[in-house]
């Protein structure tokens, strides 16, 4: 395959400016009409990677939707981890939730829009996921969605949608997503980088690229806000609305009309990458994480790094997090996952060594090793219980952690989402910010195993390849 590379320069170039005061006041002032609580489904914890100040629940039972519908706060992240489900549990959980924030919107009588937040690569379930919330919700209630928003641009990780065609930004060049490694993702693989026709394929032809909606760059960068609101009120019929963008200010503009559009009357399922959020959350901008934000009570212990993840950039990563001469590297035999009783040696070995470092003051990294499990085409499932089980004998070293680490990363998104809900048995957390941009940090709750620790979620995909051994840097200054 020819892959069709396009400087990021040559590309940006093209793209008319506009003037940001102006699209700013615009913004603020529909946003405030927009009287619904937003409820963001985050298929794996990275999703918060954007916003701070902002709730994470762990589970979707109606008490806590309440929690979030009560908040001060316009929207409340539920963190799903469907990524790791296959398809019936993902079903099965999209289910509950819809049918429990129905029961907590009309016993509050509020309105609520949801977000199906998920990769910026376009990995995940879809459409399962969001035809799922859509007809639990229509038949369970008297709301009626008119379309879907298809808006999978990401800027902290490169992610954009230049006519109508998704890219990931590597290095100074852009490369179409249907080109890149997370395209043949062995659970979530698609050919497809221009998004009508990624929707085609995903939907097995039930939705033609000819028929989806796009919002150009034209439209968008003209302001010509009339256009758009009149393209999101022509749709119907649960069709597909694409979003190109380059930049927040695009979001921000697309924005403007959707919420006209909302106030006519108009309801849309979404299904988008982290910027969205941000922007239709009103979450405003702030600065990086410092060391004294993140650490909160010093300890002579050590720090924790789990890394999940197999991606490139991550493999990439740890070879540069080796530089530190402070860290300690354990690896994790993930291939005696094929023999249970080895397997389980093999993790009590790995804690008994992390008990030991961490509590003498070195900071280490656990990390899988990184050949993958390959039992072939025809078993994907198969290959994601057994990533599953990894996952969980990860999760087993946190929860099995007697000393308390000065900090804990996971790299890897069912990593992280493990770590944080079985391993640390965190309830509801609160996002602080970002310790890089796209890297997002929890606050745990009082109910975690280390309450109040800071818990760094890297996503396996983000990044440079120095941009893990920075955050470490930070943190062991």
């Amino acid at each position: 395959m020819n892959i069709k590379k396009i400087l990021k320069k040559e590309a940006f170039d093209k793209i008319p400016s506009v003037d940001i005061n102006v699209v700013n006041k615009l913004y603020e002032k529909e946003l405030l009409q927009l009287n619904k609580k937003i409820i963001v489904l985050d298929d794996d914890p990275t999703g918060v990677q954007t916003v701070h100040d902002i709730s994470v629940y762990t589970d979707w039972s109606e008490d806590s939707i309440e929690k979030g519908f009560a908040e001060k706060n316009s929207m409340f992240f539920i963190l799903t981890n469907s990524r790791g489900f296959i398809a019936s549990e993902t079903e099965k959980a999209h289910k509950e939730i819809a049918l429990n924030v129905i029961k907590v919107a009309k016993k509050l009588n509020k309105e609520f829009l949801i977000i199906s937040r998920s990769d910026s690569t376009l990995r995940g379930h879809y459409p399962l996921e969001t035809n799922v919330l859509r007809e639990t919700i229509e038949s369970n209630s008297e709301l009626k969605y008119d379309g879907e928003v298809l808006l999978p641009f990401f800027k902290e990780g490169g992610r954009f949608t230049i006519d109508n065609i998704h890219y990931v930004q590597d290095g100074e060049e852009l490369i179409p997503a249907g080109e890149t490694e997370f395209a043949k993702d062995r659970t979530f693989g698609y050919t497809k980088s221009h998004l009508g026709e990624y929707v085609e394929e995903k939907t097995n032809g039930q939705f033609k690229a000819e028929n989806v909606t796009y919002i150009s760059l034209e439209s968008i960068r003209s302001l010509d806000i009339e256009t758009i609101t009149k393209q999101l009120l022509e749709v119907n019929n649960f069709n597909k609305v694409i979003v190109n963008a380059v930049d927040y200010v695009d979001v921000k503009i697309f924005s403007i009309a959707l919420i006209k559009a909302l106030k006519a009357g108009k309801n849309f399922m979404y299904r988008t990458a982290a910027a969205f959020t941000k922007v239709i959350g009103g979450v405003s901008d702030k600065n990086l994480l410092t060391r004294e934000e993140l650490i909160k009570e010093e300890s002579n212990n050590g720090g924790l790094i789990i890394v999940g993840s197999h991606v490139k950039k991550t493999t990439a990563q740890v070879e540069e997090l080796k530089k530190c001469s402070f860290l300690e590297f354990i690896e994790l035999n993930c291939h005696l996952v094929l023999d249970p009783k080895k397997f389980e040696s093999e993790v009590d070995r790995v804690i008994e060594n992390c008990e030991r470092l961490i509590k003498s003051g070195k900071s280490i990294v656990v990390c899988t090793s990184r050949e993958r499990i390959d039992l072939g085409p025809d078993k994907k499932e198969e290959e994601l219980k057994l990533s599953v089980k990894i996952s969980d004998a990860v999760t087993s070293i946190v929860q099995r952690l007697k000393v308390r680490p000065n900090y804990i990363i996971a790299k890897g998104g069912i990593t992280s989402s493990d770590v944080g809900t079985k391993g640390l048995n965190v309830q509801r957390a609160t996002v602080i910010g970002q310790i890089k941009p796209g890297i997002p940090v929890w606050t745990t709750g009082s109910e975690s195993k280390f309450p109040g620790i800071s818990y760094v979620i890297f996503p396996g995909n983000i990044g440079t390849n120095t941009t893990l051994k920075e955050a470490v840097e930070i943190l062991n200054k």
